[in-house]
């Protein structure tokens, strides 16, 4: 989920500058056979390019590239195939020796689009960054929650923990608004960051960027200029800072590098893709893995802000851990987790029932929402012959669900939705199935 932000932060441009374009191989951070391989791929794949098309989809600046190019003419790997009238288009095609060398090159690893950056400077952008340097205001915090019902004492405990970059630990029933409380901390990040689309550990590429879980905040899709060098790098796609939510298809492995054998590259994990921003482990404790697993793992990552990973050969390597981790259950947090974990979490917050002021200023709104009449005869009596009879808490869920069976009645009757006491309690039964 990312949302327009109201938090007051730092914004990019002062806490991290947008990596700039390398103005040679060497500063591309990568190995020149590595860069060999990578052209060589996509010349294989999609046939003639110019020297225009190949900066493009390489996101490499086209003087860099024609180094690159010269050495692997002068290797025999691509050929010049026609000059045009400006050095942008010259066309490149691979020789016979080259499309034998380059399949030789798909065959381990099919990985053909945008040039990954090191992971030095892939960690050193992320610490730029870091989550660490927003400042949440309170001011901040009462914008991104305007006509949110909540405690102010609960928006306080969120905006400080927010500040902090902690762990957060979201404890309550089921239905008090945990997970929407999770998902609505999105609008306290703000400032763009700069997300790579894929990085290079020992030769291997892992992908970062994501559409599922990035948002970019310009088309990063722009024509290269062969004269500017001070353009931006666009191997890093401009975003949003990124949101992450997992639920119960959470495991273990799901926390590693996913390595796809026949594509001969790897997915980077949720938590590497919401680097910078906000990683949300929704319904704890109803994953195939028991919390107390799940809480190890996050053990060395939560103290050190490092994760270690391992690739398939065996190479392990340390990616920043720069996320606020939220956790939100049904479960209290002694069931979940021992002292030592515990006392990692920065900040665990209770979400529970609402008092009827509270309550009732969620009905009345979900009824406007609706088009269906507030009755406030209605409303007492469903706080005193049902929530009260039957001992059922004022849960922020109800009001919305409640209301919703009384239009969808309506609407299968063909008649306007009222709030009458046979309508709440056809909806009341229906939904606690108490008959």
């Amino acid at each position: 989920m990312n949302a327009p932000s109201a938090a007051r932060v730092i914004p990019l441009d002062e806490a991290a500058a947008f990596p700039r374009a390398p103005r040679t191989l060497e500063e591309t951070g990568l190995p020149l056979l590595f860069l060999v391989e990578l052209a060589a791929k996509l010349l294989f794949v999609r046939g003639q390019m110019r020297l225009t098309e190949l900066s493009q989809q390489l996101r490499l600046p086209a003087n860099v590239l024609e180094s690159l190019l010269a050495f692997m003419r002068a290797e025999r790997i691509c050929e010049v195939m026609r000059r045009g009238e400006t050095d942008g288009d010259i066309l490149y095609e691979l020789t016979d020796a080259g499309r034998a060398r380059a399949a030789e090159f798909l065959g381990r690893c099919k990985y053909a689009g945008a040039a990954p950056v090191g992971l030095t400077a892939y960690v050193a952008q992320v610490e730029r960054q870091s989550v660490t340097k927003m400042r949440v205001t309170r001011d901040g915090v009462n914008e991104a929650f305007r006509g949110l019902i909540i405690k102010p004492e609960v928006r306080d405990q969120l905006g400080a923990a927010m500040g902090s970059g902690r762990a957060l630990f979201l404890y309550g029933p089921a239905g008090a608004g945990k997970t929407y409380l999770a998902e609505r901390l999105a609008l306290l990040l703000d400032g763009d960051i700069a997300v790579p689309h894929a990085i290079l550990v020992d030769s291997e590429v892992i992908q970062v960027f994501d559409p599922l879980i990035h948002t970019p905040v310009e088309d990063d899709r722009r024509p290269a200029a062969l004269d500017n060098l001070m353009r931006p790098d666009l191997r890093w796609v401009r975003c949003k800072r990124p949101v992450a939510i997992t639920g119960g298809e959470l495991t273990l492995r799901m926390l590693d590098l996913d390595y796809d054998a026949s594509s001969g590259f790897y997915q980077a994990p949720p938590h590497v893709k919401a680097n910078n921003g906000l990683f949300v482990v929704d319904d704890l404790g109803r994953q195939i893995v028991t919390p107390e697993q799940l809480m190890n793992r996050w053990i060395v990552p939560m103290d050190r802000h490092y994760d270690y990973l391992a690739l398939h050969s065996g190479t392990k390597f340390a990616l920043p851990f720069d996320v606020v981790l939220v956790f939100s259950t049904n479960l209290m947090p002694a069931d979940v987790a021992d002292p030592a974990f515990l006392r990692r979490l920065g900040y665990k917050i209770h979400i529970g029932p609402m008092n009827e002021d509270e309550y009732r200023n969620i009905f009345t709104r979900v009824c406007e929402e609706r088009g269906v009449p507030f009755e406030e005869a209605a409303f007492q009596m469903l706080l005193n012959d049902y929530h009260k009879a039957h001992g059922q808490p004022l849960l922020a869920c109800y009001p919305r669900d409640l209301v919703n069976q009384i239009a969808d009645l309506a609407r299968y009757l063909d008649e306007p939705a009222r709030l009458t006491p046979e309508a709440l309690d056809w909806a009341w039964h229906n939904y606690f199935a108490t008959r």
